[in-house]
């Protein structure tokens, strides 16, 4: 009977996978399938057919150790999503952008969420004034501003047109109306044609109690519209709650691109006294 001898099986190394070379059971090849490189054992004569190809083994070879996919991700944050055909890198967004469906419905993309996008935020510089300024482009077309004040002073404000100055004419209309808690005098009204300057909280509030302000707008940087604004503010002066609302347009067909907020009485707009937040959203 023959002996056999058990120490002298093994599989046949034949190194990286060439296409024109004749392969017998047992011989073994590394083989790079797409990003994936493995090892393949020979289960049948071969020539000319690659190991494996999109992840499927040729019927003449099979997998002896399976490799992995190297990562596309090249940067911190990056996410792996399945694309046409493989596994891909999918950048990551700019901050305050949110992951979503792309409009065809078919991949993730990093955008805008929700009706309303954050576009800036901030405080007082620690001055009489403060310009809000490159915060309207074409990029949305309805703006909210929102913004709080602990300050015994109310706010005068003045549009920055798209070329940085800003409009100090006598080109502004407003109107609001108003009504006033534990006091006589309300409801009443406040406005004023011609003058060269809007206003937004319109009585002092207090450095203990901040009035509040909402200020809304349309398409304000269009070059052949006037720019109007919508606002509704509350306050307390003294003892006396006043809550109003009204708006201010002026009267010349440019495109803005902010604001300038200045207090009527002078006072500084500071990190500690003056918040504010601005939204925009597209059609």
């Amino acid at each position: 009977m023959a002996t056999i001898d058990l120490g002298k099986i093994k599989f046949n190394w034949r190194g990286t996978y060439a296409g024109g070379t004749a392969y017998v059971p047992d011989d073994v090849v590394y083989y790079v399938d797409g990003s994936v490189g493995s090892s393949y054992m020979c289960v049948a004569n071969t020539t000319g057919n690659a190991p494996s190809s999109g992840g499927t083994p040729h019927a003449s070879w099979e997998y002896l150790a399976k490799g992995q996919a190297t990562s596309p991700t090249t940067t911190q944050g990056d996410l792996i999503v399945r694309g046409a055909s493989a596994d891909e890198r999918l950048a990551i967004g700019a901050a305050g952008k949110a992951l979503k469906v792309n409009a065809s419905a078919n991949g993730l993309e990093y955008g805008d969420a929700g009706a309303w996008t954050v576009i800036a935020s901030g405080s007082g510089p620690g001055a009489a004034s403060i310009n809000i300024d490159n915060i309207f482009s074409d990029t949305y077309y309805f703006y909210k501003l929102y913004y709080s004040w602990a300050e015994d002073d109310w706010v005068k404000v003045r549009y920055i047109k798209a070329d940085g100055s800003i409009e100090s004419g006598n080109v502004y209309l407003h109107s609001g109306s108003y009504t006033k808690e534990n006091s006589a005098g309300g409801p009443s009204r406040a406005g004023h044609t011609n003058a060269n300057y809007g206003f937004y909280n319109y009585w002092d509030s207090a450095d203990n109690c901040p009035s509040i302000c909402e200020v809304f707008y349309v398409n304000p940087y269009s070059s052949t519209k006037e720019t109007i604004d919508f606002f509704q503010a509350t306050q307390v002066g003294g003892t006396t709650l006043y809550h109003h609302h009204g708006s201010n347009c002026n009267m010349n067909a440019y495109a803005v691109r902010g604001v300038q907020f200045f207090g009527q009485g002078g006072d500084n707009f500071t990190s500690a006294n003056f918040k504010y937040l601005v939204l925009g959203a597209k059609v």
